[in-house]
């Protein structure tokens, strides 16, 4: 008779492997982190990083593996270069010079971080206490600081060599105290910002300590300056030390050190000049390696990609504007649709494709229209590509971010395979942007009348007096009353509302065609929002301008959109008129956004509850190969499994990417607000990233 617990052995082995794949998992997923930590993306850092390992690696085993001591002396081989016995070359006494280098290696770099651990502690704790502790603190360390910054530091070093000797220790120790006072005042303002920020007075509140504040929400925020500092107080702490070797202060004789090896090659420089190099190419090197790491710590971790790409991007960047150019024939930008040519003023978008360089794809074959004089509003949850496909039209992609397929014809022209260079003619003038935060927009070091003049003279080449009259007109145009004392004003004296009213001005400087409008009124109260959607309609109407609306508001695209393209996880999934899709979604995924959105229901049949959708919009690299929405969606079957193409309607000139679009029509199907029942789900095989249909019956 078998034991009944004969499996068990089978069954626990699974267990053990189950439990041990998400071990080695997260095994992978810290060694991935790891190894794109910033310090490590950086090629110049982990060269850095390298040659200073080595170098201390190859100092603290010294003993192990010198061929010679450093006091041993070969007369045989006095001032000789490189040979087989003396890789290196050797001094004026026959000293080995590869011995040398690295037996001081370790005392120079150890007296060095001595320098940067006194200096740069001392000088955060100092910032820290004057930015906490109020006016009067702040003083008295300030005028402190200020002393010791007016004390000649070579006289003061030199002054402790002559009372305590040449110990190095605490004179790097002196000049690290000396060099705090450089490191406060860098630091104290930066401290001070970070005091006045909302999470520290929520800190307060809360009841937190000054203590505890300056640890848990200041310290780290200077963190970035702070290793900037300690890189740059390590490398002068290296060249401090190294000149005064060289002078004569260094370590006692005969104990090597840079500065005095450097010191004795000065000596021959003309009989034996190679004696400058070994020495001389080691403390570069080191000092440099020392920077490249301070840099690359010095970056913020969660930094947004810079607005200006680097080199390696733009070439990447060309790349693709070259294929795009070479992909569509010249003819295709001349076509806003099939069968006819684009009316000027008309944005035609076909097939948008939008990925990371060398990477996945953001956007994904987006296509729509937007004639001249008329509002499109594009709609869809946060990472649906709503914001990456309008910057798209002005080719302000961010860094490392590049159309990869499709069209964007403007007026004849091909936008997608138009280089940055030609674009400059387009953007401001043809095209311009309203971005969702206006405080962003505007630059805090100038008054609004010098950035608007500045831009009409730029965009339109007038000369001051007319670019001043026009600013004072286009503030009118967009609602503001008191335009010339607002001209005089800074972006931080006026209100949200102002701001965005100026953004918009500042906008309409070079007399567009299309604006961008990027959630202008996301950061707005009700009432200046509504105001904001009534300057932007009557902007349509007189000016024959049109619009593209990115937008989470279904109101917004209510009360002001023509057209409505809704976009899920990089694709349209619906366009058309507005009032055809807001009375008569096709798509399901339109359909629960109207569900969930108290404004699409009347008071009088509003809901107890109103509906969510279950989920979250996937990654780009989870993006199934079927219907992107089918893993949230009530009325997900097996024939979502399969690429699903935008297809026309039915209801008018809409199109819509849903197999059950009609199904869904006649049925008159509405979301539900409860959660999904057990006969509408759909499992998703995280292996395999395919939908497989459960209780379909």
């Amino acid at each position: 008779m078998i034991p009944s617990m004969a499996p068990a052995p089978a069954d626990q082995a699974e267990t053990t492997t189950a439990a041990a794949a998400p071990a080695r998992n997260a095994g992978r997923a810290a060694i991935t982190r790891f190894s794109r930590h910033r310090l490590f993306t950086s090629p110049s850092a982990v060269a850095g990083l390298v040659w200073l390992a080595a170098l201390v690696t190859a100092s603290l085993t010294a003993p192990l593996w010198l061929p010679f001591k450093t006091e041993d002396q070969d007369f045989t081989a006095v001032l000789s270069g490189p040979t087989a016995a003396h890789w290196l070359g050797t001094d004026e006494l026959g000293r080995d010079i590869l011995s040398r280098i690295f037996a001081a290696a370790v005392g120079t770099l150890g007296t060095s971080m001595l320098t940067v651990i006194v200096g740069v502690t001392l000088g955060t704790i100092l910032a820290m206490a004057a930015a906490g502790a109020g006016e009067r603190t702040e003083g008295v360390i300030s005028r402190v600081t200020e002393v010791m910054m007016s004390l000649p530091g070579t006289v003061i070093i030199l002054a402790v060599i002559g009372a305590v000797g040449t110990n190095i220790p605490v004179v790097m120790a002196i000049l690290g105290i000396l060099m705090s006072a450089g490191i406060y005042r860098v630091i104290l303002g930066q401290a001070k910002s970070l005091q006045s920020q909302l999470y520290v007075d929520a800190a307060k509140v809360d009841g937190a300590g000054p203590l505890r504040i300056s640890l848990r929400h200041v310290l780290p925020g200077l963190a970035n300056t702070i290793v900037v500092q300690a890189a740059l107080i390590f490398a002068v702490g290296m060249l401090i030390q190294a000149g005064l070797a060289f002078i004569g202060f260094g370590p006692p004789i005969p104990q090597p050190s840079w500065g005095g090896m450097i010191q004795g090659a000065s000596q021959h420089v003309y009989d034996a000049p190679w004696m400058m190099v070994p020495t001389g190419a080691v403390l570069a090197l080191t000092v440099l390696s020392a920077n490249a790491i301070g840099n690359a710590l010095g970056k913020a971790p969660n930094a947004a990609a810079p607005h200006l790409p680097s080199a390696a991007a733009r070439r990447q960047r060309a790349k693709a504007v070259a294929a795009i150019a070479a992909a569509a024939p010249v003819h295709a930008a001349e076509d806003g649709a099939p069968g006819g040519r684009a009316a000027r003023g008309t944005l035609s978008v076909r097939n948008l494709s939008i990925g990371v360089d060398n990477g996945v794809r953001l956007v994904t074959d987006v296509s729509f229209d937007v004639e001249q004089g008329t509002v499109l509003g594009l709609v869809g949850e946060s990472g649906c590509g709503k914001t990456m496909t309008a910057l798209s039209l002005l080719g302000l992609l961010p860094s490392g971010v590049s159309v990869t397929g499709g069209q964007i014809l403007w007026n004849g022209r091909n936008l997608a395979a138009t280089t940055d260079k030609d674009m400059e003619s387009v953007r401001g003038r043809e095209i311009a942007l309203i971005s969702q935060e206006p405080m962003r927009a505007l630059d805090p070091m100038f008054t609004v009348g010098y950035q608007l003049t500045a831009t009409i003279r730029r965009l339109r080449g007038t000369g001051k007096a007319e670019a001043r009259k026009e600013a004072l007109s286009l503030l009118e145009k967009v609602g503001i009353v008191d335009a010339a004392r607002i001209l005089k004003t800074y972006p931080h004296q006026i209100s949200g509302g102002m701001a965005q009213r100026v953004a918009i001005a500042l906008a309409l400087s070079g007399k567009p065609k299309l604006l961008v409008a990027d959630e202008p009124t996301t950061a707005l109260d009700v009432t200046v929002q509504a105001e904001i959607l009534s300057l932007l309609r009557a902007l349509v109407k007189d000016t024959g301008m049109s619009v593209v609306m990115v937008t989470h508001d279904l109101g917004v695209v209510a009360d002001i959109c023509d057209q409505v393209a809704v976009m899920y996880a990089g694709q349209v999934v619906e366009n058309g008129r507005t009032a055809a899709i807001l009375d008569s979604p096709r798509h399901p995924y339109t359909l629960a956004l109207l569900a969930a959105d108290p404004h699409a229901n009347h008071a009088d049949d509003m809901p107890e509850r109103l509906a969510t959708i279950s989920g979250q919009v996937p990654q780009p690299k989870d993006w199934p190969t079927g219907c992107r929405f089918a893993a949230r969606c009530q009325f997900a079957g097996s024939a979502c499994l399969e690429p699903v193409p935008l297809l026309p309607s039915g209801a008018g000139e809409g199109l819509v990417r849903c197999v059950k679009a009609d199904q869904l029509a006649v049925e008159g199907m509405d979301w539900l607000a409860t959660d999904i029942p057990a006969s509408r789900l759909l499992e998703v095989s995280p292996q395999q990233t395919l939908l497989t249909e459960k209780d379909m019956a």
